[in-house]
This record gives structure tokens, sequence and C-alpha cells, in this order.
């Protein structure tokens, strides 16, 4: 028999693909998920005869088809699964063991916008098991429209059922259903109409604003420190993530006896997790504590949503609050330096490029091409950093050459430090209630009476578990603080953590080398607080109350400056003010103006 032309040949391909998508459902190689080892090439056959399957769109599962499945599953002695879409096809079918199936990735039926993934399992369960807490992982991690179990009966023939669907948002806190384990044959389900209404009322429960574009994020802290200091640093948390401006949903808190290496948190904890995301929808899952590259890839692959950690969280605060050349640089080269280890490849990125004569030989990776190129410009922005410090050493120079002495602000961030300077030189560095509200060092000058002058520098604030990539990046701007004569440590007393805040500050300075430099304690915003506690409280640490709110109260903490930095005189700060224009009287009349 003679070959057909090119072109029918072709054709004839294409019909008989069409044929085998149709018939496999939508697949046109009937493959089978898990092991088939032990299995007789007659079991194979018969396992693959199931994507010839179809079941109506109204019922579950035709009850030929379940029966077919607990034959054959009660035949080889394992457990049998399969993914059943919205049409009746089915498009994966599993083969297990004795105790459990796996379920492979469902590429072909992403998440997008919608709320279920618009498939459902179906698997046997060789002793009438009821569903297991494993089955409803896979239903709240795969966001599956439904996750049932049938159970085997002595005579192979499908004897009970048993089903489980999530739930919207409900008064009880309930994250799903799980019905009754019945008689196979009594099962009334009119499945589709279920699905669409269960959807339907998934997407009526929202309460989010469409117009709305801000990330919506749930804040997680997996720790296995003390239930105070976990709550203070998710409320730091919190406060990160409104600068940040991303919505926060809910707060989940869990504290392990044992970290859990591939998700951090237990499986039935980010089942939890998960199905509150999808209540709440949702867009990102922000970590208290920092995850490696294999911990953020794991959770990323379960939950398909953004997956950050707190470092992650602070370096985009500081890349939107950076505006001098200074502070791009140094917030780009800690983002960098963050993001090299996490860069991994994944599909084709991870194929070789031509090289060699000719283009012949394995060359290099996408994913090598790329830490290259993160390399070479963390190399470049390095050597700009370092021609940036020079310039600032020049500038420090000179003003060591007028003996003119340095007051540095340090203090943990939103304590008001940008406040303190603003109120006195007057001038109009950017004040918000937010964390790291201002990262750019601002330096001016403080005029005392009888023409003394002094440099008072405002610092980046600083924060517990502060990114070291970040600390790095900040130290040639923290280097202004090595020739300070004085270091004003600025306290927000109204925090109820603020001691603990002191000694973050107190061991970041010390970090840094500056432990030797003398410091002001200045407790700021006492107006918050009851005046017998400010005043015992100042007595205990021997500091100085303030308000930068209130001119009058800086009275006490000019005197203090002054006598730190000249012993023995004597400002006379009986009747001290600032005249609006960065200058400070006092009873001889000197003034100061802002430089």
């Amino acid at each position: 028999m003679s070959a057909l032309p090119g072109h029918q040949q072709k054709h004839q391909q294409r019909n008989w693909q069409k044929e085998q998508f149709f018939i496999y459902g939508g697949s046109t190689i009937p493959q089978l998920y898990g092991s088939t080892k032990g299995l007789k090439s007659s079991q194979i056959k018969r396992l693959e005869r199931i994507y010839k399957r179809r079941t109506q769109r109204e019922e579950l599962i035709a009850p030929e088809l379940a029966r077919y499945l607990t034959e054959l599953s009660a035949d080889i002695r394992r457990q049998i699964g399969i993914i059943i879409n919205r049409k009746g096809a089915v498009v994966a079918v599993m083969v297990g063991d004795e105790k459990e199936i796996t379920i492979p990735v469902l590429s072909d039926y992403p998440l997008g916008r919608r709320l279920l993934r618009g498939v459902c399992c179906i698997h046997t369960h060789l002793k009438g098991e009821p569903i297991t807490e494993d089955d409803l992982t896979d239903l709240a991690i795969l966001r599956l429209d439904m996750m049932a179990v049938i159970g085997i009966g002595p005579d192979a023939l499908p004897a009970t059922v048993q089903t489980a669907h999530l739930l919207p948002v409900n008064p009880s806190g309930e994250l799903y259903e799980v019905s009754e384990q019945i008689r196979f044959h009594d099962l009334d389900l009119e499945y589709s109409s279920f699905i669409e209404s269960l959807e339907e009322e998934l997407g009526r429960e929202s309460l989010r604003d469409v117009r709305d574009e801000r990330e919506r994020a749930i804040l997680i802290s997996v720790s296995k420190e003390s239930k105070n200091i976990q709550e203070e640093s998710l409320e730091e948390l919190a406060e990160l993530a409104a600068t940040s401006d991303v919505v926060v949903l809910d707060r989940i808190t869990q504290r392990p006896a044992k970290i859990n290496p591939k998700y951090l948190m237990g499986s039935g904890k980010i089942r939890d997790v998960i199905i509150r995301a999808l209540q709440r929808e949702a867009t990102m899952l922000v970590f208290d504590s920092d995850l490696t590259p294999a911990q953020v890839r794991e959770i990323s692959a379960v939950t398909e949503m953004k997956v950050i950690d707190r470092t992650q969280l602070i370096l985009d605060i500081f890349a939107r609050r950076a505006h001098s050349r200074d502070g791009r640089v140094q917030v780009e080269l800690a983002q960098l330096k963050y993001m090299l280890p996490k860069l991994v490849g994944k599909g084709v990125t991870l194929s070789r490029l031509m090289g060699g004569i000719g283009g012949r030989g394995p060359g290099e990776s996408k994913l090598e091409v790329d830490r290259r190129r993160v390399g070479e410009r963390i190399s470049r922005l390095e050597a700009e950093l370092k021609a940036l410090s020079r310039g600032r050493k020049e500038r420090r120079r000179k003003r060591a050459t007028g003996n003119v002495p340095i007051i540095s602000i340090t203090g943990y961030t939103n304590a008001g430090k940008s406040t303190l300077l603003n109120a006195l030189t007057s001038s109009s560095t950017l004040v918000e209630d937010k964390l790291f509200a201002t990262l750019d060092t601002a330096t001016r000058r403080l005029r005392f009476p009888r023409e003394r002058d002094a440099v008072i520098t405002d610092t980046v604030g600083f924060i517990r578990k502060l990114p070291e990539e970040l600390l790095k990046a900040f130290k040639a701007t923290l280097e202004e603080m090595e020739d300070a004569d004085l270091l004003l440590h600025l306290v927000d007393l109204s925090n109820p953590h603020f001691k603990a805040r002191m000694e973050t500050v107190e061991s970041i300075l010390l970090e840094l080398g500056l432990g030797e430099i003398p410091r002001l304690l200045v407790f700021n915003k006492v107006e918050l607080c009851e005046a017998e506690t400010v005043e015992n409280l100042c007595d205990m640490y021997d500091a100085i109350g303030i308000s930068a709110l209130k001119l009058d109260t800086l009275v006490p903490l000019l005197a203090a400056l002054e006598a730190r930095l000249w012993p023995g005189g004597n400002g006379g700060y009986e009747s001290v003010e600032n005249d609006g224009e960065g200058a400070w009287l006092s009873d001889n009349g000197a003034t100061d103006e802002e430089q």
C-alpha cells in the first residue's frame, strides 16, 4: 500500500489527535500519576481507560465510574483517585498505595481570580475509612471544588461516600464542612448547581472594594519566643505593613515545639491559613521571620499567593522612602544582596544557552546569567557607595576643622527624631506618623546663646530584627555618628514597649562600634503619659522628658545639651523660645539661623 501524500498524512494525524483529545478528557496521552510499579500490563490498561469515562454535570460521579474505580482499586489493592472538571471529564488519574494518593500539579486549572479551582477530587478508601486530615489539607491548599471519598465494600462495590467542601466566612469561624459518611446509593447531590451556589456565596461574602488596588495581606508569626515578644513583634509588623500601604486582613500566630523546615508552620496550620486567605480574598502572606529561599518557593507553590518576609517588607519600605542619591544606592544594594541567594530557575529558564565555537556546547543557563548580572550590578553599586562615602568624609573633615560640636539624634523608628530636628532648627524635614518616614540624613545648625553653634544630625531610625543587608548598606550613612560628640538617644515614652526598644537601639549602637560616644537619653511624647509616671521614669533612667510638639518643653533639653558640650557654661534659659526662623532667643538676645 502506497503512503499517503504529506498533506493528507498531517490532516489524518490532526484528526487522530483531536479524537484522542476528546476520548481522554482533554489529555492527548492517558498519563497515570503516582507509581505503577508492580502492576500488570492489563491493570495499567484498565487504569488508562478511566480517561474514557465521563460524568454528567449534575452528578458528583457516575455510578458506573464509581463501580469501575472500586473494583479496580480492590483488584490492585491500592487507592485510586481521579480529578474531574466541571464538564464531567476525567483530567487526571492517580495511583497511590493502601493509605494515600498524591495529587499532581494542576497547571491546566490555575486559580487566577477564581475562588475555586474548577475541579474535584474523588478517590477510594480500601477499608471504608472516612476523610482524612491529608484530604482536607489537599482540599484547602489546592482550593478544590470538592473532595470525595468512596469506601469499598466486601464485594468490591461502592459502599460509602463522604464529601467535604470549603465554606465562606461564617460566624462560627468554620473553615470547611465535612458531610456524614452515607451509603453510596443514598447520595443525592445536584453537583453543578451546588458548586455554582457555593462559588456565588463565596463571592457574595466579599466586602472588598474592587476599586481598592492595594495589597491585602495576612500576617503570620511562627516563633518559639515568649507570647509577649511574639505579639509585640507582630504588632510592629502590622505597622510596617501600614507604612507600605498594605491592608492587613488577619493575624495568625503559632508557637510550635519544632519549626517546620519546609513550611515554617505545620501542615494543618498552613491549611487554615490558606482557607482564611481564600475567605478574605488575600493576595499576600507576610511572615514575621526571615524565610529561606526554599521556604518561599514551597509556600508560594501551595498557596499561589505572594509570599514575603519581614526583611523584604522593610526593604520595600526603604525603596519607596529613599529619595537622595545615597539612600537609593544603599537600598538597591541591600535589595540585590537579599535577592541574590533567592534567585531560582523554573521551567525553560533553567535550559542552557548556546556557547562555544559555532554555537555548540552547553553555555550558561539562564539562572547563571541572572546571577552574574546581579553580581556585576552589586559591584558597581559598592564602588559608587565608596565614592559617596569619600565625599561625606570630606564634608565631615571640613566641619571638624571649625571646632563645631556635632550632635546626632538616634533612636527607634517613629520616635519623633525628625519632629525634634524641625522644632530645634525650624526646618521642614518630612514628618509622618509612620515607621521609617524619613531615611535620608538631615544636617542642620543649632545656635545656642552666647554665640555658640553646634551641628545637629537626624539619622535613619532603628528597628528590631533590622535586616543585616540593610545595616551593611547603611553603614556608610551611619558613619556620620562616628564623629559625633554627643548621641541624643530619643525614646517614644508613650509606647508600651519602650524599654525593649531602648535595648534594641543600644545593641545596634554597640554593633556599629559607637558604644564609647557619650549619650543623652531623652523621653519624647510625654504629653501622652501621666506626669507622675514621666517624672519617675526620668529619675530612674536619668533622662529628660520633652514633647517635640511643644517648644516650652525643650528648655531643659537645650540646657542639658549646652552643659554637655560646654561644661561650666550657663546659657540663661529662663525664657527661651524659637523665633520661627530657626533661631533660639535667650536673655542675652543670641540667635541661630538654619544652615
